[in-house]
């Protein structure tokens, strides 16, 4: 038996892991497919907090200057690539094709189907890299032509550019291993793999940024090849379980076999899809590099705070509810969807909203206490913080979609996400235009979170009309009494926070981690009690689906 791969849970579909007709049952969640969830979760959140060690230490050697700024803009454009089409829409198009292939015709013509996507992978990235290579001076110019006013801004960009570029060949072939074995089977060394790239980060730098002045090399240029080590390690760690499986890499590349070409046709909409976040994600870019040094950064290290709960919240639900809404799409039952949906969406209500509230209340603390050492200054702090209260706005929208998207590829209408997302485009466009020339790069975070909202609302409306209604009473009357209970809660934060500050005064790293996190664990206790008082079952569900997880992770029935 692997060793990631506890109890054998149940194959994608539906098979079970030892091969065999099997697994749960429609009506039943099944227990091994629950712990295969805790060690996902468990995976998942390490990698979050190890993101954020990276981070820190980042902030640290170079704060918010304009080598962190070149590094961020350098690092977004082979992230660009990636996010379009090696990662998500490629893993989304790949597993249920390989999965296919390996329940009706063997493992020999998976190993065969794998090859040849790995081949066709690294013929097309290779080819998008080398490009990048010889273009990136254009390329920059196109996402950050103001960094041509700072000396050397744009130069070190460029260079940052292509050095990271081979970033988008490596993390590519990850995600198909890490497909491979998800359909086989095992899920924690896969979703443990992004883990790989943030150590790798984290080490190199504490290692080599120190001594780079004495080398005669940029210490920014070391943090640019520890992504190159970081993306090597993405790979590394999943070849040995994919090895013990028997796969052996062919030199092939079938341009006839129907599943390569499923594969490709798949792909169409995941990327037009994605392709909507990245034009964002490239408006926002090209404005913000106007917005004068640091406002990248600032707008990146708020967005990696922001996008924490989501990673642990907003995807764990949306993980736990989607199969039993697949399950239900495929039996037709649209009222146990709607009931379904509606509990995924109050439970990620009980846990964001008062998320959103804790960070408009705490964003300066918060901030302060994780990257204000070293080069992050305190003014650094004030504008992260600033972009970071903007961005919590849009929280709850951003889980949301993460619940109604995947609910309509169940119902096999994903065209639907699809055109709200494109449309979703214009929207971001429009606002992010209009209020950078009132608010600066925090217009950015606002006009990126109402976005956000809109999507969500557009994709719940159009949800309703697929299945008959989404129970819209019940999430209403939960997003009252949740918003009530978060107020109460961020309150009594705002009270601890303030008085915690006469208790313990001063500015030592020991005492600001003993004000911040006294401030959370009052607001934590008053949130409790507030949430009974106000009748917010959803929050106890919420409470044990997370201890619950972590204690299936040390062994304990929850």
């Amino acid at each position: 038996m692997p060793v990631d791969d506890p109890g054998q849970p149940a194959r994608p579909d539906g098979t079970a892991g030892d091969g065999t007709a099997g697994g749960p049952s429609p009506s039943a969640p099944s227990p091994h497919l629950a712990r295969s969830a805790g060690a996902f979760g468990l995976a998942t959140m390490a990698s979050r907090v190890l993101g954020l060690v990276r981070d820190q230490v980042l902030a640290y050697y170079f704060g918010a200057g304009d080598a962190m700024d070149a590094f961020r803009v350098a690092f977004r454009i082979p992230n660009l690539a990636r996010d379009l089409f090696a990662e998500g829409a490629m893993s989304a198009a790949f597993v249920p094709t390989f999965t296919r292939e390996l329940a009706l015709h063997g493992r020999e013509r998976a190993w065969r189907l794998a090859s040849s996507v790995i081949n066709a992978l690294v013929l097309v990235t290779g080819a998008l890299v080398l490009a990048g290579i010889v273009f990136a001076d254009p390329i920059v110019r196109l996402f950050a032509s103001s960094f041509a006013e700072v000396p050397g801004k744009l130069t070190l960009t460029v260079q940052l550019t292509r050095i990271m570029l081979p970033f988008l060949s490596l993390v590519a072939l990850a995600a198909v291993l890490m497909g491979m074995l998800n359909s086989l089977g095992h899920f924690f060394v896969p979703a443990l793999s992004p883990a790989m790239f943030n150590v790798a980060s984290i080490l190199i730098a504490l290692m080599f940024v120190p001594v780079a002045p004495a080398l005669g090399v940029d210490p920014i240029v070391v943090i640019a090849l520890g992504t190159l080590v970081g993306g090597a390690g993405q790979l590394l760690i999943q070849w040995p379980p994919i090895r013990r499986e028997g796969f052996r890499y062919q030199a092939v590349l079938d341009v006839r076999d129907p599943g390569l070409r499923q594969v490709l046709l798949l792909m169409g909409p995941g990327t037009i899809g994605l392709a909507a976040t990245q034009i964002n994600v490239f408006v926002n870019t090209v404005l913000a590099t106007g917005e004068g040094t640091g406002a990248v950064s600032w707008l990146d290290f708020a967005f990696r705070l922001m996008y924490l709960p989501i990673g642990l919240f907003g995807v764990s639900i949306a993980a736990a509810s989607t199969p039993a809404i697949s399950r239900l799409a495929a039996a037709d039952n649209h009222p146990a969807m709607r009931t379904t949906v509606a509990s995924a969406i109050g439970l990620m209500m009980s846990l964001n909203i008062p998320a959103t509230l804790g960070l408009l209340v705490l964003a300066e603390p918060i901030v302060r206490v994780i990257f204000e050492h070293g080069s992050f200054t305190p003014a650094d702090t004030a504008s992260t913080a600033a972009a970071l209260r903007f961005y919590a706005i849009g929280l709850v929208g951003y889980s949301v979609v993460r619940i109604v998207a995947p609910t309509f590829y169940a119902l096999k209408r994903s065209r639907i996400p699809v055109m709200v997302s494109m449309a979703s485009v214009v929207v971001n466009v429009v606002l992010n235009l209009a209020l950078v020339r009132v608010m600066s790069y925090q217009g950015l975070a606002l006009g990126t979170s109402i976005t956000a909202l809109v999507n969500a609302a557009a994709q719940l409306y159009l949800l309703r009309r697929e299945i008959g209604g989404v129970d819209g009473p019940r999430i209403a009357g939960t997003f009252g009494r949740v918003l009530l209970a978060a107020i109460v809660m961020a309150g009594a934060v705002w009270g601890a926070e303030i008085g915690l500050q006469v208790l313990l005064p001063g500015d030592a790293a020991l005492v600001q981690v003993l004000r911040v996190g006294g401030a959370i664990a009052v607001g934590l206790g008053v949130l409790a009690a507030a949430s009974h008082l106000f009748g917010v079952p959803e929050f106890e569900e919420a409470r044990a689906l997370v201890l619950g997880r972590v204690r299936r992770m040390s062994g304990r029935r929850p």
